[in-house]
């Protein structure tokens, strides 16, 4: 594991800055919150997760715009973007929402359900700063691609989260 994708950079980089993180996912089913937590001392910045692997999760929890579901399905830039902003919102605490939320969704395959290449993948992180996304797509089987995005997720938020 290099530094551009190590959970343990990703997790001091929150700490330094006194940010928490909340994670939804979907095709991942845990992994990234799985690989956070591997880390000790994570309890410090993380709050949590949410798998949101049911499309009508995603709208209910995360606050993903109905409309826009029905209109490009779950596997979409802009429900990438909806996720990692609605879990910062999900993970609320006392008032304040997570510093930082990161969002997954994409296909593992075997199969496509909507005709998009398996391996398409986008991942959100939203911090206070603002959102961005990533679109990928990551080449193997199921579990290839399940890992390789988890691999990007820690990647994309070290870089939003400005680790150095």
């Amino acid at each position: 594991m290099s530094i551009q994708n190590d959970p343990v950079v990703l997790l001091a980089a929150l700490r330094e800055r006194g940010w928490t993180v909340g994670v939804a996912e979907s095709l991942t089913g845990g992994r990234v919150v799985s690989t956070l937590v591997d880390v000790p001392g994570a309890s410090e910045s993380l709050r949590g997760g949410i798998v949101a692997y049911d499309t009508s999760v995603k709208a209910s929890l995360l606050g993903v715009d109905e409309a826009l579901l029905d209109e490009h399905g779950p596997v979409h830039p802009d429900v990438a973007r909806q996720m990692a902003e609605g879990v910062r919102r999900a993970m609320t605490v006392d008032g304040s929402p997570a510093d930082v939320g990161i969002a997954t969704t994409g296909i593992a395959g075997p199969d496509s359900p909507d005709g998009q290449p398996v391996g398409t993948v986008h991942i959100g992180v939203a911090t206070p700063e603002g959102v961005g996304v990533t679109s990928w797509v990551f080449a193997g089987g199921r579990a290839a691609i399940r890992d390789a995005t988890v691999s990007q997720a820690i990647a994309d938020a070290i870089e939003a989260v400005g680790a150095d």
